[in-house]
């Protein structure tokens, strides 16, 4: 499987498995099918629109600077401010849909930030087990054999 082929295969089947189990998890939690379906999708494709817009501005702004190395730093500052941004989009959007509080839907958030920290590493893992990325034989193992 070519790369993005692989990359587009992951975002879709982590966006499907994450919208099934976060509509499961409202619904168990007492909320409708319905809004459960309804903020699963839009939290899904909120996070992918914000994913590609925050990337795309931090990596615009990474290329003015002096030291465009990916430190630690670096990529915590990235995080943090995706995970801060999603909050700041999601919270009324959940409170709306949810007809909650604004903290209702903060502390909902915060469970989900939460759900998908653990989410994300163990869909990662199991993806990469089930369809390994291609490896790129060494150059010196591709020599020996010619």
């Amino acid at each position: 499987m070519s790369p993005v082929l692989r990359r587009i295969v992951y975002v879709f089947s982590y966006e499907l498995f994450a919208i099934l189990l976060t509509s499961v998890a409202l619904i168990l939690m007492g909320f409708g099918g319905g809004n459960s379906g309804i903020v699963a999708v839009t939290s899904s494709a909120v996070a992918l629109i914000w994913n590609y817009a925050w990337t795309s501005a931090f990596e615009a702004w990474e290329k003015r600077q002096e030291d465009q190395s990916r430190s630690v730093a670096r990529r915590v500052v990235h995080a943090v401010g995706f995970e801060a941004g999603l909050v700041l989009i999601l919270v009324p959007i959940l409170a709306w849909i949810l007809s909650v509080t604004l903290l209702d839907a903060l502390i909902l958030e915060a469970g989900l930030l939460v759900f998908f920290l653990f989410y994300t590493f163990a869909f990662s893992w199991l993806f990469d087990r089930f369809v390994p990325p291609a490896r790129s034989t060494p150059a010196k193992a591709q020599n020996s054999t010619r």
